[in-house]
């Protein structure tokens, strides 16, 4: 297990010990201070961590260095920071901040799974329906981040809808506001899957396009038996 760790760049290794040893860090100090919600944050985020290294492992997939770090901070920034250390509420950009760039990856993901199966002969379709079945997984996998979202406000009484204590938080008292940070998450989200969605499509179109074709060529020259050629690819 974490076999691949061992052949990270420095960057990487360096980044995610230091996130590591917060972590180490911060879960005796939440026991003591029997803040069981921030408790579970911190073990969430490790969870997730190991997940992570545990699936590359398993599955024999790679994932290039740039966006191995950009998920393991992104985990730890949307959990840890965003959850523990109240980045939520300390800057109100930084929810923003994480929703566009999870449709991106999102996106991205997204895109992979079809065009694998796509590359592979497994499914014969157009580009264009590629595209648009990467843009629905990144905008389920939001939606159900929504519903996450309500669940631990609903049953563990966190404010991540932000929809509670309303005038203290935002100065002015109106019962949309929780609405209206939902459907403002929703819209980044839809926005960051679109743009990926559309970066995949004219990359099987055109075979380029910005730095889309070196992160998918990354991808493919790793995980050969992921993508094998199909002939009848365009």
């Amino acid at each position: 297990m974490f076999s691949k760790f061992k052949k990270r760049s420095k960057p990487y290794k360096i980044i995610t010990l230091v996130i590591l040893l917060s972590l180490i860090i911060a879960f005796p100090i939440s026991v003591w201070e029997q803040n069981w919600l921030n408790t579970f944050l911190i073990f969430l985020t490790f969870l997730l961590f190991f997940i992570v290294q545990a699936a590359q492992d398993k599955y024999d997939f790679y994932l290039p260095g740039e966006l191995q770090l950009l998920l393991i901070v992104f985990i730890y920034a949307g959990v840890f920071l965003g959850g523990v250390q109240d980045f939520y509420y300390r800057f109100h950009w930084f929810d923003s901040l994480l929703h566009a760039i999870s449709g991106l990856g999102l996106g991205f993901l997204g895109f992979l799974i079809p065009y694998s199966l796509y590359k592979t002969g497994k499914l014969k379709t157009s580009p264009f329906l590629i595209a648009l079945l990467g843009f629905c997984f990144a905008l389920s996998l939001g939606v159900l981040w929504e519903i996450f979202e309500f669940g631990m406000d609903e049953f563990f009484g966190t404010n991540m809808q932000k929809a509670r204590d309303l005038e203290y938080i935002y100065g002015y008292f109106d019962t949309r506001l929780g609405v209206i940070d939902t459907m403002h998450d929703l819209i980044l989200d839809t926005l960051g899957a679109f743009f990926a969605s559309l970066a995949g499509y004219l990359y099987l179109k055109n075979g380029e396009f910005f730095l889309f074709d070196r992160l998918i060529k990354k991808v493919e020259a790793r995980n050969p038996k992921y993508f094998k050629n199909n002939p009848d690819a365009e």
